[in-house]
């Protein structure tokens, strides 16, 4: 039986991403590590040495535990993968860069939508630096939905999904295809499309797709 470890900052996309992982890894074991005080955390101060050695210590229990793949789940922290990947033996999967490679591959003009800057920016920054990886001319819009993500806090659920509809509709006529930089926002991949009339890409089965793959390679 193969073992995913997957690290979270937040709680609920445990839940969303459950039958993804039943559906396409049934026979392995996965084991959720959440933290769901990095996200203010880095809304208050950044990304700073704290948070990379805080996310080190769950990257490295990950492979104490004998993980096969660890699922990095967060979008805001994926640069960290980044800088603590070569530390860690066990390879580290960012939810989003799969999602980030079929954006660039198929489309040219790429909108990028979250509810949060510090979600938005670094989503951003990995689509550009899939592109210049590929070799490939892109452009990309910024999405973001103001005054969402504290009307999700602040418990109105139906204004934070007007306002990414409202977003999503507004730079609708300047993309090829919308990718959601939070994984908690593919619940409104279908509704979206259906609004703007254009693709709209997530990240939670295509980074679980991801994880698989090295799982396969693996079983070889």
């Amino acid at each position: 039986m193969s073992k995913v470890v997957a690290v979270y900052t937040g709680q609920g996309l445990s839940d969303q991403l459950k039958p993804i992982f039943q559906e396409l890894l049934p026979d392995s074991q996965v084991i959720n590590v959440i933290d769901d005080g990095i996200i203010h955390d880095i809304q208050q101060d950044g990304i700073n040495e704290a948070i990379i050695r805080r996310l080190f210590t769950y990257y490295r229990q990950a492979e104490e535990m004998g993980a096969d793949v660890i699922l990095n789940t967060c979008s805001s922290i994926g640069e960290v993968v980044d800088q603590v990947q070569p530390l860690i033996k066990t390879p580290i999967v960012k939810i989003d860069e799969m999602m980030a490679q079929e954006a660039i591959n198929n489309y040219k003009r790429v909108g990028v939508m979250a509810t949060l800057p510090t979600t938005l920016e670094p989503t951003i920054r990995l689509v550009k630096a899939q592109a210049v990886q590929a070799g490939k001319q892109v452009e990309v819009v910024n999405g973001l939905a103001e005054g969402a993500f504290h009307a999700l806090i602040g418990g109105n659920p139906e204004e934070h999904d007007l306002k990414i509809e409202q977003t999503a509709e507004k730079i609708a006529d300047q993309v090829d295809v919308i990718v959601l930089a939070q994984g908690s926002m593919a619940r409104m991949q279908q509704k979206l499309q259906e609004k703007t009339g254009k693709p709209v890409l997530s990240s939670p089965r295509l980074g679980i797709t991801a994880v698989k793959n090295i799982i396969d390679q693996n079983n070889r």
